[in-house]
């Protein structure tokens, strides 16, 4: 059957593609080099919706036109196969979670095949590869036996550390890390102890390194979550109850890289909004620390970090995070009951529900006071969830009058708003004003910078304070009570903990019974037979986080068989790092974070050389869904159209938008869809058709608004799906998906096909000379498809390309001169269609991937003549064409012998005329 058919061509195409290994990357070439990156896919059951392949298609554009530009582009594609929802659905089902991954990215690579990118799947990476993840763990022990040195400002290997011990002790070291942690030590007491004493010691400088950390636990899960993973106390996946509590933890310290991590945002080029977002997760301030005296406890101290320390004389009472570890001793006996139920309830949020909660005031008064180390008042110390026991040290000092939380606390509480600069109005709410003078103590009559010198210089001679500089961010808990997740390669002996040796890598997950915790609560792995390293040791039961195999996928592609090296030296070298990297802005503070991390680290170590791991990054918005709805009238199984509907009391009800078009209700499809429905009447519209009612929303199988990019394919073709979902709009909006328009697209490409098939016939290009019409449509495009691609503006791309196919159908042109370059510029939109027209076109199978980018020629587009409009004292009478270059006084001498004197002038003899060169003629009388 003659025409255009999809279906005929893209199969035979992505078949060619992958016997030839036709996108394969080279890591040795002489053309520059271009690494296009997506942020690889979590492999569901569920597989791709419409929404998903958005970001793919854009890269893989940008992919093919670097290609035609002549660069070696490196274009991987993999799976981060580790993860909660397969190990969830193990404990179901009792199936492996390896069989159920292997089987979701099986359906995964099917259908990403199907819509055409051109990735190199020679480089295929799985992070739940033994192979793979040995590497992961390898990193780890890196990590493990590192530590940040703060004179050189970078983390180094564990032995420099050792040195240094081994000649001074502990004095002079200068490591990144909590200081109160470790302890001061002689080079003689480092000689004397053993080894279990000297790891001991060494143990909280490491980068890697295990402590009692507060962590979101979901006893239904049976597993540590993260704050991404928690909504309103309980977990996202299955609702269950989430709780913080203190439980030893695998941490990695990125707090050491705070600063550098801040300082890198400014040499890469992120969206803003994406930098931004780092930048406040990171959350520098510089202040003072200071310590608060405690009234009847002499070895209690209570240290605050503040970035305001001028306003210590309006610090009229103490807030604790209700984890703080002072609160039981500091709680007297008439207030534990109330301390303790607020203790209770606060388990019960996550961190980030009590962050985002500015409304709700809460608070339990411990029955302790404080002393104002500068005022020597006693002062109220308080427990409220509004304070994070991670965050500085876990407790604030409070001072309402210029702090409005505060303000709203003691309003509450009914406690002392102290004034402290002159010029502060807080009648009615907190002033933060730095302006005027102070009034209190030590500082009176001084201004901000005044009184922040003097108050940082009294802590410091006093030694109840100093001048610090504070982060928000905290270290990375970095262990998962799972079993479906690298396993951390640690062992113990004596208590103590050991890093594998780098030889015996990697750390293979053991076979187990059922994945879910012990009896006894040990996490999965504790359920392992005989599973110890050497035959002797017990192995770490936690295994690692999600994010842990993401945080360097990016540099394994580079050289994914290697068994000797992370990647090897000569292709990280050519590669670097990757200069476009797609995906969503929810993984800005996750992912995007640990991942620089990561690679500063890497880094340190003289293992890569880019200082940082991705340099250009895009999100992609969201493609949301197109719901339909059904309106049901209440108490009954009879269903009113939508025009009808406001008739009767109804109930709206989510339909399956796979049996409606136009929003029209295919209604035998809807009895058969469900089984409550089989009898169901239905009300109509007048023309005997079912409406829908319609709302965008997210795409979401709760909504049944789910498209699959099968069922678009197998009725448009790709190439349509791929342009449709540009055509869309900006690749960063978010953009309602309507399956309508697809038609129009497919209508577009079958026109495409009959420039070079009149009438849908025999392939019918010819070697006529192009005329000037056609190569000014050729060149407009030329110019226009390059501009668009390198602003990453496809959807503007697409439109011009309808409007040079539109041109050229109108101009009848079926030449090779204008049709081959139009074939290229075409091709990493639809490179199917593409491929079969540059075969026929006489070219090798294939080829058009090496082909070379049209180059545009300015020529074509200048015009040969140009219309003037002509007036008459400012008002214009007619149009006439010269030639473009025709010159002033030519222009006036062809205006007088047009006769448009005669006609428009009334005899008046001309004063003047005036020519502006290209756009107009004026002629004065």
């Amino acid at each position: 059957m003659p025409g255009y058919h999809p279906q005929d061509i893209e199969k035979k195409w992505q078949a060619h593609w992958k016997e030839n290994s036709t996108f394969k990357a080279d890591n040795h070439s002489t053309k520059p080099k271009y690494y296009v990156l997506d942020m690889f896919p979590y492999p569901s059951g569920a597989g791709l919706h419409v929404g998903h392949p958005l970001g793919y298609i854009a890269s893989d554009i940008v992919t093919r036109y670097k290609r035609l530009q002549g660069y070696n582009v490196l274009h991987p594609m993999g799976f981060d196969s580790f993860g909660l929802p397969a190990e969830q659905y193990a404990i179901q089902t009792g199936q492996h979670p390896e069989k159920t991954t292997r089987e979701n990215i099986a359906r995964y690579i099917e259908q990403l095949s199907s819509l055409g990118f051109s990735y190199d799947w020679s480089r295929e990476v799985r992070t739940s590869d033994p192979s793979y993840y040995k590497w992961t763990q390898w990193i780890f022990l890196k990590l493990f036996n590192s530590w940040y040195n703060l004179e050189t400002d970078r983390a180094e290997p564990l032995k420099t550390l050792l040195t240094k011990f081994a000649e001074n002790g502990s004095q002079g070291v200068r490591a990144a890390g909590d200081e109160e942690e470790r302890h001061d030590f002689t080079a003689g007491q480092w000689q004397m102890w053993s080894e279990k004493q000297k790891l001991q010691a060494v143990h909280p400088y490491r980068l890697a390194y295990q402590s009692d950390t507060y962590v979101n636990w979901c006893a239904g899960l049976g597993t540590v979550l993260s704050n991404d993973e928690v909504k309103d106390g309980l977990s996202e996946r299955g609702g269950f109850p989430v709780e913080r509590r203190l439980m030893p933890q695998w941490n990695l310290r990125i707090t050491a890289y705070a600063d550098r991590l801040l300082q890198g945002l400014d040499h890469i080029d992120w969206p803003e909004a994406v930098k931004e977002m780092q930048r406040n997760w990171i959350g520098k301030s510089i202040g003072a620390e200071v310590t608060f005296q405690v009234q009847g406890h002499e070895q209690a101290q209570i240290k605050v970090y503040t970035t305001r320390v001028d306003t210590i004389y309006g610090a009229t009472f103490l807030v604790l995070a209700p984890e703080h570890e002072l609160v039981k001793e500091l709680t007297t006996p008439g207030q534990q009951a109330e301390i303790q139920d607020y203790i209770d309830a606060t388990k019960r949020r996550s961190e980030r529900d009590r962050m985002a909660d500015t409304k709700t005031v809460s608070g339990a008064f411990t029955g302790s006071y404080g002393i104002n180390p500068f005022s020597n008042e006693p002062i109220q110390i308080w427990i409220a969830d509004y304070v994070l026991a991670g965050y500085g040290t876990g407790a604030v000092m409070a001072v309402p009058s210029g702090d409005q939380r505060d303000y709203v606390f003691a309003k509450h509480f009914n406690l002392p708003i102290v004034q402290v600069v002159d010029q502060q109005q807080i009648e009615e709410q907190a002033d933060p004003t730095k302006e005027g003078t102070y009034l209190h103590g030590l500082i009176q009559g001084q201004n901000y910078k005044q009184a922040t010198q003097t108050l940082i210089q009294q802590l410091e001679e006093r030694g109840i304070g100093k001048g610090k500089t504070n982060f928000r961010i905290r270290d990375a808990i970095f262990g998962r009570q799972r079993y479906w997740g690298e396993p951390i390669p640690i062992y113990y002996k004596d208590g103590v903990a050991y890093g594998v040796a780098e030889e015996d890598l990697p750390l293979v997950l053991p076979e187990i019974d059922e994945y879910k915790p012990t009896e006894t609560g040990e996490p999965p792995l504790g359920r392992a037979k005989d599973w110890k390293y050497k035959g002797q040791y017990e192995y770490e039961l936690s295994t690692m986080p999600g994010w842990a195999g993401s945080s360097w996928y990016f540099l394994r592609y580079m050289d994914p068989t290697n068994n000797e090296r992370f990647v090897g030296q000569e292709a990280e070298q050519y590669w670097q790092n990757v200069d476009l990297y797609l995906g969503g802005a929810e993984h800005a503070t996750g992912h995007l974070l640990y991942s620089r991390f990561w690679h500063l680290f890497l880094k340190d170590l003289g293992l890569v050389t880019a200082a940082e791991p991705f340099q250009k990054l895009i999100n992609q918005g969201m493609i949301l869904g197109r719901s339909n709805f059904v309106y049901r009238i209440n108490g009954t199984n009879t269903f009113v159209t939508l025009g009808k509907k406001d008739q009767h009391e109804t109930t709206a009800l989510h339909v399956d938008v796979n049996i409606v078009e136009n929003d029209v209700l295919d209604v035998e499809a809807y009895k058969k869809w469900r089984d409550e429905y089989a009898t169901a009447e239905f009300i109509l519209e007048d023309n005997g058709t079912y409406v829908c009612g319609v709302e965008v929303e997210k795409m979401s199988k709760s909504k049944y608004n789910v498209v699959s990019p099968d069922v678009l394919i197998d009725r448009y073709g790709a190439d349509a799906l791929r342009l449709y979902e540009m055509f869309l709009g900006p690749l960063e909006q978010f953009k309602p998906w309507n399956t309508n328009g697809m038609s129009g697209v497919a209508g577009f490409l079958k026109k495409l096909w009959r420039l070079y098939h009149p009438q849908d016939g025999d392939f019918a290009v010819t070697d006529e000379a192009a005329t000037p019409a056609e190569l000014k449509a050729l060149h407009k495009a030329i110019k226009k498809v390059e501009e668009d691609i390198e602003k990453f503006s496809f959807n503007t791309t697409v439109s011009a390309l309808m409007i040079t196919v539109n041109e050229l159908t109108a101009l009848d042109s079926h030449k090779r001169a204008i049709l081959e370059p139009l074939t290229i510029l075409i091709s990493p939109y639809a490179p199917h269609l593409a491929e079969e027209l540059w075969v026929k076109l006489g070219h090798a199978a294939g080829s058009i991937s090496s082909a070379a980018y049209p180059e545009f020629k300015e020529e074509y587009l200048v015009e040969d003549t140009v219309n003037y409009p002509v007036a008459i004292n400012g008002k214009v009478r007619e149009t006439q064409q010269f030639a473009a270059a025709a010159t002033p006084a030519e222009i006036e001498a062809a205006v007088r012998e047009s006769g448009f004197l005669a006609r428009f002038a009334e005899g008046k003899e001309p004063k003047k005329f005036i020519v502006v060169p290209g756009r107009m003629v004026n002629v004065v009388v």
